[in-house]
């Protein structure tokens, strides 16, 4: 089922960095609460032991794990309690709003466009003042540097109004059913198929809400998986240190001091001064002013490489398990025709990737994927989908103008350009690159200015954000995301991949 409501607007949206700002803010100060007990939120693996590792005998379970991290997971689980209880009302809105572009005669995204992004009054500068007087301990920045995400935000909301009032006129001329709300995860196959709303005779069911919030809990869950390994290393690291301590007959802090600080190296003018020389761009103040903050920076970071170090060899000559287990990815169902490929059309692995071409990793992915390609030949496909996140300015209409090119056959060679220059994205350079290469430049030039290829964008964008997409490069192999993407994680993936299909077969 389309969230196409929630989706087309979020397409038109960008929350701005001050709210989440704000968020992450009033998430630090959650983690301060003691943490309660686990709740049941559909997205718990159940075969996940309480005993997350054993060392030398010496178990670790959930309830070890710092205060903090158990609060977090909390706030993470409860995310998806809070979604599956939305979910209904964003399914409902989805089917009216698809019903009103049916009478209409027009698409969604364009009844959208109408009734909400149309009438939105842009707020004056004088309403952006206002709201950073209100919030500046929060925003943290001076009003002209904060201005324009304020008044994005601001916009934001503006439209989340609109969007509330067009989905209760819509409810209020409609037959609108609702037996149930979805407040607890399913438990049986039956269950899933309880119906929960009729809109117009058509039924919403248990089944339609939980495979919308796939993609939220299995990025919950990676979340969740993170927090975990983090705290449990820290606790495994812990343990060792304590037993080793203890075997030896001194305090873990004299343990340190010998095995660690006592054996780094101090850290010379030199080497202050050859880090200051690097990073001197980010760096406030001359080396005179700033180079005992500099030597201590250093100093930490080589203590805590050591104390690391020191950890592993402890590891190494001890008996560790760990029964903390990484999340697969389900399979997700990812459209694929009319999208940038090349490789083998018919080859028994695909991998499609989201991407954004004003993002750097991208840009440094770019080189990483043209290499799996070639190496595997035709035995993959490879499938482009547009991803351009909010804070580029340019992404959009570059991702625009790499169609334009794939018009006129020239997509992988018009992508390695805009990879190149990421810098300088602007329309005209988009233009004078369509030149470099030899493109028909009035063909290409009535392409971009009259927004051919803009819906196909936002197709790609609400596709990607139904997968829960929310960062670039993002890779799927067969359906699955993939969470490592490096060379060697990509090589592995596909390559499990190609067993995986060469037994089925």
């Amino acid at each position: 089922m389309k969230k196409l409501l929630f989706g087309l607007l979020m397409m038109f949206m960008t929350v701005a960095p001050i709210a989440a700002q704000t968020a992450q803010q009033s998430a630090v100060a959650e983690t301060k609460k003691p943490a309660t007990t686990e709740i049941d939120c559909g997205c718990e693996d159940k075969r996940l032991s309480d005993v997350l590792g054993v060392v030398n005998g010496v178990k670790i379970t959930k309830q070890d794990l710092s205060p903090e991290t158990r609060t977090r997971v909390e706030q993470l689980q409860r995310e998806v309690i809070d979604a599956r209880q939305r979910e209904l009302d964003l399914q409902i809105d989805s089917l009216l709003l698809e019903a009103e572009a049916k009478k209409r005669q027009v698409s969604p995204s364009q009844v959208i466009k109408d009734e909400v992004i149309a009438k939105v009054q842009a707020p004056t500068e004088t309403e952006a003042q206002a709201f950073y007087d209100k919030n500046k301990t929060e925003i943290k920045a001076e009003f002209k540097d904060a201005k324009a995400d304020i008044i994005r935000y601001l916009t934001f909301q503006r439209q989340q109004e609109l969007a509330r009032k067009l989905a209760g006129r819509l409810r209020a001329n409609t037959q609108v059913k609702v037996l149930a709300k979805p407040s607890a995860p399913p438990v049986s196959e039956a269950d899933r198929a309880r119906v929960l709303a009729v809109v117009n005779g058509k039924q919403i069911t248990m089944n339609d809400i939980e495979n919308s919030l796939r993609p939220l809990i299995f990025n919950v869950q990676e979340q969740v998986y993170s927090l975990r390994k983090q705290d449990l290393d820290l606790k495994i690291n812990d343990t060792l240190l304590s037993q080793e301590a203890q075997k030896r007959q001194m305090t873990t802090r004299a343990l340190l001091e010998q095995e660690v600080t006592a054996k780094v190296p101090r850290v010379t003018e030199a080497q202050a001064q050859e880090f200051y020389t690097q990073n001197k761009d980010r760096i406030s103040g001359e080396f005179a002013q700033t180079k005992e903050q500099i030597v201590q920076y250093i100093q930490e970071n080589k203590e805590q490489e050591a104390t690391r170090a020191f950890a592993e060899q402890l590891r190494r000559a001890s008996t560790v398990q760990i029964n903390l287990v990484a999340p697969e990815s389900p399979v997700f169902e990812i459209a694929t025709d009319d999208q940038p490929s090349k490789g083998n059309a018919s080859a028994s692995v695909t991998i499609v990737e989201f991407t954004d071409f004003q993002c750097p990793s991208c840009a440094q992915q770019h080189p990483v994927i043209e290499r799996i390609v070639n190496e595997f030949g035709n035995q993959v496909r490879f499938v482009v989908r547009d991803f351009p996140l909010s804070q580029h300015a340019e992404a959009r209409k570059a991702a625009e103008a790499a169609e334009a090119a794939r018009e006129q056959g020239k997509y992988w060679e018009y992508v390695a350009v805009l990879f190149r220059n990421q810098s300088a994205l602007e329309v005209d350079k988009l233009r004078q690159y369509a030149s470099e290469l030899g493109l028909d430049r009035a063909r290409f030039d009535a392409s971009l200015d009259s927004g051919k290829f803009a819906e196909k964008v936002q197709r790609d964008v609400l596709d990607g954000q139904k997968l829960g997409v929310n960062g670039t490069p993002t890779f799927y192999v067969n359906g699955k995301r993939v969470s490592d993407r490096s060379y060697e994680g990509l090589k592995a993936t596909i390559e499990a991949a190609l067993k995986a299909t060469d037994k089925k077969s």
